[in-house]
């Protein structure tokens, strides 16, 4: 079993946020006879937080947003049933985490209560390598699994987020996570093929296992993205394949961001899938490409049989061939740099507002929205930059990746994080795009969610109300509303 990964140094126990529920008594000797539990101030500190950018800073001033009362750490779907029914007939609120890689407090108690730690929920269960299919528990960590599946089975899930060794599976599903091959083998919802959902009352229900079923709505999807708040999932149906046997690489060079954008389209509406399209705006090319800041650079990578991987990067060839050839050997350098994170608790540490803002939109609306996002954000008082990638392609548009950073005075940090949100989470909304591609929406992005959802938050409203009536499910997220009463940020 892999532990969680501090995100950064700790150095108080102190909640920031007020409104913690208060167990009843005995409650606490209650779990505990359920599955092992600590209240040990200094742990479950350490468990009510994640990675969420603006909380780095919090924990250097001595802080966590809040600070669950009771970590509960069991080790079987029986035992998560039990915990969530006795927290659901208490009214004390529950939240699932596993690697806490979030970026968005999505696995912050907000209302305390107790943090469900899933990841003693841990291992391959089953592999059916004729069907491509592989069934793990939720808490099960990146690594650990994909390790396995080489090197006892031939296979892969393809599925390689930059939190890759920081997160569980079950955190690739609460939040529809996307992996840097995602252009040959989809997000995570479209390598679930099934699901083990511990609902609100401590029923275990089982969803999907069927090759394109149509037995009415899919409630596998119902719970992919739910973040916690519709159910616990316990162990993940994933779809396999077998580990490619040759990959290619290619880099180029375009004179504009726009003009690789349309590249990038006229390759997908071809139909290629290159495992790795990922497209550098000017300042990002010059920061880690070896640019001189007038070109933006293209790095492609696809891996899988000869045949396609050889017919793909034709594509990809004939569709930059009015581009610059690239050294190929950058496509190496980010391979070897793709998941460090260190630069982030630097710049926390020198008091940098530094964040990320990744986004979807149709490949009509992308210009706008890349124009429009990076005026927004260098327009907030304390801004010093603001850059972006286009990093997971589909048929019908792609992710935008903004990275933004302000030198605030320490007294304004929270509030030019904020600002900076509100300013470029707002002109991608009004320019097209949506509100989240992989992060998720977690805490720090509730307050769009009813503009980016419109009418139809009502109905996610109704779901959740449907399938956790008091509301104990990891409340204060996805910006729906609470039965613990109104959450205290921004």
């Amino acid at each position: 079993m892999t532990e969680p990964t501090a995100p950064i140094e700790l150095t108080g126990t102190a909640a920031r946020f007020g409104g913690a529920v208060t167990l009843p008594s005995g409650f606490a000797d209650t779990l505990a006879a359920v599955c092992p539990c600590s209240t040990d101030e200094r742990t479950t500190a350490e468990a009510s937080r994640d990675w969420w950018p603006l909380a780095l800073h919090w924990s250097l001033a001595g802080e966590v947003p809040q600070r669950a009362a009771v970590v509960a750490r069991p080790v079987t779907t029986e035992q998560v049933a039990a915990v969530v029914s006795l927290c659901n007939e208490a009214g004390v609120p529950v939240t699932a985490a596993g690697g806490r890689s979030g970026v968005v407090g999505g696995s912050v108690p907000v209302f305390g209560g107790v943090v469900l730690n899933t990841t003693g929920l841990d291992g391959i269960v089953s592999v059916d390598a004729l069907s491509g299919l592989v069934e793990v528990w939720s808490g099960t960590f990146g690594p650990e699994l994909e390790q396995e599946l080489r090197r006892d089975h031939a296979l892969t899930i393809g599925h390689f987020p930059q939190s890759f060794d920081l997160a569980t599976v079950g955190g690739w599903v609460a939040c529809r996570g996307a992996g840097q091959y995602s252009t040959r083998y989809g997000k995570i919802e479209d390598m679930v093929a099934g699901l083990e959902v511990v609902l609100a009352d401590g029923t275990i229900v089982r969803t999907g296992g069927f090759p394109a079923a149509a037995q009415g709505p899919d409630l596998t999807q119902l719970f992919v993205g739910s973040e916690g708040t519709l159910g616990v999932v316990t162990k993940v149906l994933l779809r396999a394949h077998p580990v490619p046997a040759v990959e290619q690489r290619a880099a180029y060079s375009f004179t504009t961001f726009e003009a690789g954008i349309e590249a990038c389209r006229r390759i997908l509406r071809r139909g290629a899938t290159p495992a790795v399209l990922r497209l550098y705006d000017r300042i990002e090319t010059q920061r880690g490409q070896e640019g001189d800041g007038s070109n933006c650079a293209l790095l492609v990578l696809d891996e899988g049989d000869q045949r396609i991987v050889d017919a793909t990067m034709s594509i990809v060839a004939e569709e930059c061939a009015h581009a610059t050839p690239l050294p190929v050997q950058l496509v190496e350098k980010w391979m070897q740099h793709r998941n460090d994170t260190s630069a982030l608790q630097g710049l926390t540490r020198a008091g940098l507002v530094v964040d990320t803002l990744e986004i979807a939109a149709p490949w009509s609306a992308l210009p706008d929205v890349f124009r429009s996002a990076t005026a927004a954000l260098l327009a907030v008082p304390h801004a010093r930059a603001a850059s972006c990638h286009l990093s997971h392609s589909y048929l019908d548009g792609a992710c935008l990746y903004f990275t933004f950073a302000a030198t605030p005075p320490p007294e304004a940090v929270e509030s030019t994080y904020v600002a900076m949100w509100d300013a470029g989470q707002r002109a991608v909304l009004e320019h097209g795009g949506n509100l989240s591609h992989h992060h998720g929406v977690g805490l720090n992005r509730g307050r769009f969610a009813a503009e980016a959802l419109g009418s139809a938050f009502t109905v996610l409203q109704s779901v959740r109300n449907a399938l956790d009536p008091k509301g104990v499910l990891n409340p204060g997220k996805l910006g729906l509303p609470s039965s613990f009463g109104k959450v205290q940020w921004p």
